[in-house]
């Protein structure tokens, strides 16, 4: 039974006496980390958030947003406890619990908000309710998922499940470095060089204005040139990182290493953390580290619970590099906690602003979904398309800065009513399960040097999670289609060119 139950995690090219020793010992480590773990996720943060001062009111909000808080708090450590890697639900939990837990909390507790609440405090109950019942039903949704067998089809003779598994063609491959190479070397002389990419996202976005890329009431252009430049190099970077990881004859090849050199630099210009998002580099962090260390259950788990205290301390402090010098905006902080209700952690609020939203407009039944899957559609041939929901909300209410998030429960309500969202929640979490149970099958089954997509797609999907559920949506499928359209075309089902390098 031991032989059994750890095959599935050891690779076939480790050592037979070795098999068992892993699962013990992290059964061990677990059992001694659970507690704290839950603890200080589940009771002890809450606890000190709660002790906060503050003027707010211990109301229904209050009570509801602790709930909330705890139950992502015991998620997020079920992940990290899990003998399983769990890439995209371990990292939504991640942001719920961050996001749409600590940081409203703390919110409430203090009395101070992002982003000013225009409508009642009910708008904000109601808010807070519909996150936890979507976060029910994204649990139901996995749930679901993993009840569900993979295989539905004999395995393949070579494949590590039911059907051929996807590849990346070697010459496409190729070719996608080419065009990562060719598209960033325009997207940097594009904008004067690569000095500008060290020095501000102000003076880029600065740049983007007097290029002549971007025309009135429409970024579709500098959207496209920036996203060809950025996520080519960075799936070239991951693939050939995967290659390297996984496959001793690839690190002894000279042109392999000397490429993935170059896309690293490449990937130092134009998405290094100085010039960039914060979600972004979040995003290529991520990414990159789940694709290094592919079977590394220690790396996994290190990222959630490290995640955390990076997300609370380091994030909010992470921007000082978005305008010049002299134009950043100061840090003041009393507390640790001051930060979540000064700066970027807005979701919840904003959430309340849309219901409030919604009340006085009505819904808008696919009008908002439709414009973030058309989002290619210039505005000068659509001029009826819609606004990102964060921007529509933000001037209604009134203000100038309409940078505002809009998560993605949001832009299920505002489109669909509650109904809808509860649905796009259980498909989430239904999807995410499966992706994880698939990734966790390319790792662990594949051979070395294996060119697997899935084995690409789910770190990069995982990273971008954070961008998708922050929303609003609009911005955010761009990237995420452009790296979409470079797996499917380097993307083979023919196994024998990866079988002969095996």
């Amino acid at each position: 039974m031991t032989s059994v139950h750890t095959s599935a995690r050891t690779p076939t090219h480790g050592k037979p006496s070795d098999a068992p020793a892993r699962p013990i010992a992290w059964a061990m480590l677990s059992r001694a980390l659970s507690v704290p773990l839950i603890l200080g996720l589940v009771c002890f943060l809450p606890a000190v958030i709660a002790a906060q001062p503050g003027s707010g009111v211990r109301d229904t909000a209050y009570w509801l947003q602790l709930v909330l808080t705890c139950y992502a708090g015991a998620r997020l450590a079920t992940m990290i406890l899990s003998t399983r890697r769990r890439l995209l639900q371990g990292v939504f939990w991640m942001f719920v619990y961050i996001a749409m837990g600590v940081a409203p909390f703390a919110q409430v507790v203090i009395g101070q908000t992002p982003t000013p609440m225009v409508g009642p405090r009910q708008d904000l109950v109601t808010a807070i309710a519909m996150v936890l019942v979507g976060c029910a039903a994204y649990d139901l949704g996995a749930l679901l998922a993993s009840r569900r067998p993979l295989r539905r089809r004999a395995p393949s003779a070579r494949g590590s499940g039911g059907g051929k598994p996807a590849l990346a063609h070697p010459l496409r491959l190729r070719l996608l470095v080419l065009l990562a190479f060719a598209a960033s070397a325009f997207y940097v002389l594009k904008l004067g060089g690569p000095s500008v990419f060290f020095s501000s996202r102000q003076e880029i976005n600065e740049t983007v204005a007097a290029s002549g890329v971007v025309t009135e009431g429409s970024n579709v252009g500098s959207a496209f040139i920036k996203g060809f430049g950025q996520v080519p190099a960075l799936l070239a970077l991951l693939f050939y990182t995967r290659r390297l990881a996984t496959s001793h004859r690839a690190r002894r090849t000279p042109s392999t290493v000397l490429v993935w050199v170059a896309l690293a630099a490449l990937n130092l210009v134009v998405n290094n953390p100085v010039s960039n998002a914060r979600y972004w580099f979040l995003t290529v962090l991520m990414a990159f580290v789940f694709t290094a260390f592919p079977s590394s259950a220690a790396f996994y788990r290190t990222v959630l619970a490290t995640g955390v205290v990076g997300a609370l301390v380091v994030f909010p402090y992470a921007d000082r590099f978005r305008y010049e010098e002299g134009g950043q905006r100061p840090v003041q902080s009393a507390s640790v906690f001051e930060p979540l209700v000064t700066k970027d952690y807005d979701q919840m609020v904003m959430f309340a602003n849309t219901i409030s939203w919604v009340d006085t407009r009505g819904h808008t039944y696919g009008r908002q979904l439709t414009g973030s899957a058309l989002f290619f559609v210039p505005r000068a041939v659509w001029s009826g398309k819609p606004e990102d929901t964060g921007v529509r909300v933000g001037q209604w209410m009134g203000l100038r800065m309409t940078n505002l998030s809009a998560p993605l429960w949001t832009e299920f309500w505002v489109d669909l009513g509650p109904a809808g969202m509860v649905g796009g929640m259980a498909l989430i979490g239904y999807a995410a399960a499966r992706t994880d149970r698939r990734y966790a099958l390319a790792v662990t089954r594949a051979g070395p040097g294996s060119g697997s997509v899935l084995a690409i797609a789910a770190p990069l999907i995982a990273g971008y999670t954070f961008i998708l559920l922050r929303g609003p949506l609009l911005q955010a499928v761009g990237k995420l289609a452009i790296a979409a359209l470079c797996l499917m075309l380097i993307t083979t089902f023919r196994e024998q060119r990866a079988a002969r390098r095996r």
